[in-house]
């Protein structure tokens, strides 16, 4: 990085997730391509976890590119309320096609966490609007749903938390389904008869923020069936888990039981424009149908259905549908279940965790699994030393690589695991 820019950064920025005293520079990033990014230096780094999981079709996608030059010279964008445009139109129409069948409208925001925001405000809402009193909210232990109000108070209490503890609203959380299913059902089941739940909100399969744990469809069923038989609306924040990255287009495909509302972000514009959508049910949509002014949904903003983000996500759906996309989600997947079986009996790796085109192995310490595990001051430099961008989730070390990236690729993804964890004492 020019030692200007450089400067300026470090006078005026204020990074994510970055302590403003003791962090290295951050790493100046001249263009990006495929997998790799190009630093100002001439370093190539392979972008292993998509850039916070937002990229599908690997950095500047020239048919993304060309949908969004497109659009900027016609339409950069209009307000929403009282107006609209074809490049919202086409989206809804192509998400409802591909979301589960319950799903019949579409709401815009701009990322992950509004679109959980909306969500939980809409579930709320609902029994407002049915003039039935149910405020309680279940969550799983564990969760990360994001860092606004909304979504903080339905995550796990910890670090992110810790200062607005007094503000958030409360959550009754249930435990993480690693144990005995019956146990976590009849948890929820206690819960559920008290009378009181508005909604259950669960990132489906795979906790993302919360180390990359999984767990089975069968029990996210059952926790389904029993929410529906207390009529409790269910919210699925499929944020991380949506286009493809458990190997099915959405990770609620695994199940039966049909979620009543949908939070998508990340991957809708294939990791080139900020875009959220939530998604819901016909019944959800039913309490607002009405000619009572005060039943409307009051909320949006100011970007809702940014016609240059449509356009985008309309781009990456084309590209998310092609058969080459689906047999690379395929091939990566295999490529994933290849190496955790190899991996799997390593002295330093605890679990091995694998769906679709998701792998997490946690790390043996001596502390206990957590994001502020001291060993990942030492993953995350060594694998930038050797040109791999992997950020991990305290002792867990995961790949989530763009759909475009090669076995060869991926090959050097796993090797320099191996020597990583082999150099370990």
């Amino acid at each position: 990085m020019h030692n200007t820019l450089a400067e300026l950064d470090k006078k005026n920025i204020w990074h994510p997730f970055t302590p403003l005293q003791g962090a290295p520079d951050p790493i100046f990033i001249k263009s990006a391509e495929g997998v790799y990014l190009h630093t100002d230096d001439g370093r190539k780094i392979l972008d292993a976890v998509s850039s916070w999981w937002v990229n599908l079709h690997g950095h500047s996608n020239a048919y993304i590119a060309d949908a969004i030059a497109a659009q900027a010279r016609s339409l950069e964008h209009v307000i929403f309320a009282g107006f609209t445009h074809e490049p919202a139109i086409r989206l809804s129409k192509n998400l409802l096609s591909i979301l589960p069948k319950n799903q019949s409208r579409i709401f815009f925001s701009d990322n992950g966490s509004t679109a959980v925001e909306v969500a939980l405000k809409m579930a709320m809402q609902y029994w407002h609007n049915e003039d039935i009193e149910k405020t309680k909210i279940i969550a799983i232990e564990g969760a990360y749903h994001g860092d606004t109000f909304g979504a903080m108070s339905v995550g796990e209490r910890g670090i992110f938390t810790d200062p607005f503890k007094p503000y958030l609203f409360e959550t009754v959380f249930i435990d993480f389904p690693n144990g005995s299913d019956e146990d976590i059902l009849q948890q929820f089941r206690d819960i559920a008869e008290q009378g009181d739940v508005a909604a259950f909100i669960y990132e489906p399969l795979v906790q993302g923020a919360g180390g990359m744990r999984m767990y089975a469809p069968a029990v996210l069923n059952g926790l389904l069936e029993i929410a529906e038989e207390y009529d409790i609306l269910c919210i699925a924040d499929e944020v991380f888990t949506g286009f493809g990255r458990t190997g099915k287009l959405f990770a609620s495909d695994y199940c039966t039981i049909k979620p009543d509302i949908i939070a998508v972000s990340k991957g809708i514009t294939g990791g080139t424009m900020p875009l959220g959508v939530t998604a819901c049910s016909d019944k959800v949509l039913a309490a607002y149908q009405s000619d009572d002014f005060l039943k409307t949904f009051f909320h949006g903003h100011s970007y809702t259905a940014n016609p240059i983000a449509c356009a985008a996500a309309n781009a990456s759906f084309d590209l998310l549908m092609n058969e080459t996309c689906q047999q690379n989600i395929i091939r990566i997947s295999n490529e994933h279940l290849k190496f955790s079986a190899s991996i799997v009996g390593h002295r330093r790796v605890g679990t091995v965790r694998s769906l679709g085109t998701i792998l997490a192995l946690e790390i043996k310490t001596n502390t206990i699994t957590s994001y502020d595990n001291e060993i990942r001051k030492k993953i995350y430099p060594y694998f930038l030393d050797k040109n791999i961008l992997l950020r991990p989730l305290g002792n867990v070390i995961y790949i989530l690589p763009p759909y475009v990236i090669t076995n060869e690729q991926l090959a050097e993804i796993y090797t320099a695991i191996r020597e990583f964890l082999d150099q370990l004492s």
